[in-house]
């Protein structure tokens, strides 16, 4: 099989500290499309440095952005990267020679790692992340709903092997406002789809995720970064269960679950 030509896509919204270091790292592909969701900072100007294809439209959600930006390539194999994510040059050979033997799978998975609290975090859930980012799109698409998108391949996927980095968070002041907003999403995407949560749910699942972050997905390994992460993601699902009791209960007042359009909308 011939080589085939390859299309970068990224959506951002007010991104201008990461969107540059994002661009540059995707100086391997063929076209670079950028589609900004009306940013107020000079994203878009950056944007601008490294390619004419930049589009500024509303935000219609993530999973609509993503499909979005796929349909304006020039190219039918795509590369999706958020702005908080940089490719490796590692990574961007293996991407070349993958591409230039001929794709053999309609989508490729790349491990993701995270870097917080001033190391690289290689263990907990948040290691390794595989994400699938190279597709075919007359094979695939961006699915989900309101968290965790992700790309449904009709037909095979393969995994690479070198890592894209991730710059997740500035801070823990940065994680817990993330997380506030995904949980929020998270607990009214579980309620949507029927998911109820009880007394046993918030008891059990934090304690849980904690054990199996930090003992059995090596969080103790990190030190006390690994410590910090694995409780934070025991905050997390025990944030998402006590939301979603929230939503559940009668007794209390439901508020407004934002949209899609309320969250971090470029990663």
């Amino acid at each position: 099989m011939e080589a085939v030509p390859v299309t970068a896509t990224i959506i951002a919204f007010n991104e201008a500290a990461n969107i540059q270091a994002a661009l540059e790292s995707l100086s391997w592909a063929d076209e670079i499309i950028v589609v900004d969701s009306e940013s107020t900072d000079d994203t878009v100007a950056i944007a601008r440095r490294y390619t004419d294809k930049v589009i500024v439209r509303p935000w219609p959600g993530y999973i609509a952005q993503k499909n979005f930006a796929a349909e304006q390539a020039s190219h039918d194999w795509i590369f999706s990267l958020d702005a908080d994510e940089r490719v490796t040059q590692a990574l961007a050979n293996e991407l070349t020679s993958t591409i230039q033997a001929g794709p053999k799978a309609a989508g490729y998975r790349v491990p993701r790692v995270t870097f917080h609290l001033g190391r690289w975090m290689r263990s907990t859930d948040w290691y390794p992340d595989y994400q699938l980012r190279l597709y075919d799109r007359r094979r695939a698409r961006w699915s989900g709903k309101y968290v965790h998108e992700s790309v449904r391949v009709d037909g095979q996927v393969a995994d690479l092997r070198h890592e894209l980095q991730h710059y997740a968070y500035r801070d823990l002041a940065h994680h817990f406002q993330t997380m506030d907003r995904y949980t929020t999403l998270a607990a009214k995407q579980m309620f949507e789809e029927g998911r109820r949560a009880g007394f046993l749910d918030l008891v059990m699942h934090p304690p849980a995720a904690f054990f199996r972050n930090y003992v059995l997905r090596g969080g103790f390994r990190d030190g006390v970064p690994g410590l910090i992460v694995s409780a934070m993601n025991a905050r997390y699902v025990g944030l998402k269960f006590a939301k979603l009791w929230e939503l559940c209960s009668p007794s209390t007042s439901t508020p407004r679950a934002p949209g899609a359009g309320d969250s971090n909308r470029s990663s």
